[in-house]
């Protein structure tokens, strides 16, 4: 029996229709809204067509917000976190998969664990760590008994206190142990001929030597998706960055943007000048993506395998 694959090419092509539109229309409204003046707004609605004012409205967010600078901190959060996750989760991997560690399945699962307990989560417990790093090691010397000899022997308990919060290293370090690169490099390592190790081993490298020369030239793209991945979660990254940062100047672009909108009641907010921040924000993800969708497809393909 012949399937009428005209049939069901149409109705293929109009669900590819459907999506674009659902994807594109808000999009597409956005930008229409940025190129527009506020007036034409509190007047028209909502803008069906797109303006003039576009450019004038980004060169407000530029000039008269800290966007700018909170784009910065965007960029350097967002890039430290997907180096970082990236490189955190190939070692993770390779020790898991390559040696021989007798707990290795409890490992994994521990490892497995921090994705059913995101940052969202253990924010609470999160800031206490970030506004004090050393508040684990207090507590540790606090429960054993150890404070108290040292009271007795030098007068006064030891307690360290150092915070991060409002600083670079207090936005990123929280982002980047989880455990979804690990699982990406894992299964990706596992489609690999079992003998390659040995091989390599037979051949003089260590280690080392067939970390740097063999996998990683090998799972490249699997490195570049999970970057352009977890890029992506630490330029959207909402919440977090609202508790680790209070002043405007460290604060990122996203929470910039809500920034945008005033609390006062009655007060309107300036719609094209808000889209405008967001189409801005917008330009840097995107850019990444129309660059490295690519490798994005490979590596998430290939780590199915």
């Amino acid at each position: 029996m012949i399937e009428n694959a005209r049939s069901i090419n149409l109705v293929a092509g109009l669900l590819l229709v459907l999506g674009i539109v659902y994807i594109a229309g808000p999009l597409y409204l956005t930008v229409a809204t940025a190129s527009h003046t506020l007036d034409f707004i509190l007047r028209e609605g909502f803008a069906w067509y797109p303006g003039t004012e576009l450019l004038a409205n980004m060169g407000r967010i530029i000039t008269e917000t800290r966007i700018p600078v909170q784009m910065f901190n965007s960029l350097v959060v967002a890039f430290s976190n997907a180096l970082g996750t990236s490189t955190l989760s190939f070692l993770a991997a390779f020790a898991i998969v390559y040696f021989r560690i007798r707990w290795a399945g409890l490992v994994f699962a521990l490892i497995l664990a921090t994705i059913m307990l995101p940052l969202d989560i253990r924010v609470i417990t999160t800031y206490q760590v970030a506004s004090n790093i050393f508040s684990p090691l207090n507590a540790v010397l606090d429960v054993t008994g150890l404070n108290a000899l040292i009271a007795q022997a030098f007068g006064s308990p030891v307690h360290l206190e150092l915070s991060v919060l409002n600083t670079h290293v207090g936005l990123i370090a929280p982002l980047i142990a989880h455990g979804t690169g690990t699982f990406l490099f894992r299964q990706f390592f596992l489609t690999l001929p079992k003998d390659l190790f040995k091989a390599a081993r037979m051949d003089g490298a260590g280690p080392i030597r067939f970390m740097w020369d063999i996998l990683l030239p090998l799972s490249r793209t699997s490195f570049a998706a999970l970057f352009v991945l977890t890029f992506l979660s630490g330029w959207t990254q909402y919440l977090w960055p609202l508790v680790g940062a209070s002043t405007p100047d460290m604060q990122t672009a996203v929470v910039g943007l809500a920034r945008l909108v005033p609390d006062a009641d009655g007060e309107i907010p300036d719609f094209p000048m808000i889209m405008a921040g967001a189409v801005l924000v917008s330009l840097v993800p995107l850019t990444m993506i129309a660059l490295l969708q690519r490798y994005l497809v490979q590596g998430l393909v290939l780590s199915e395998k």
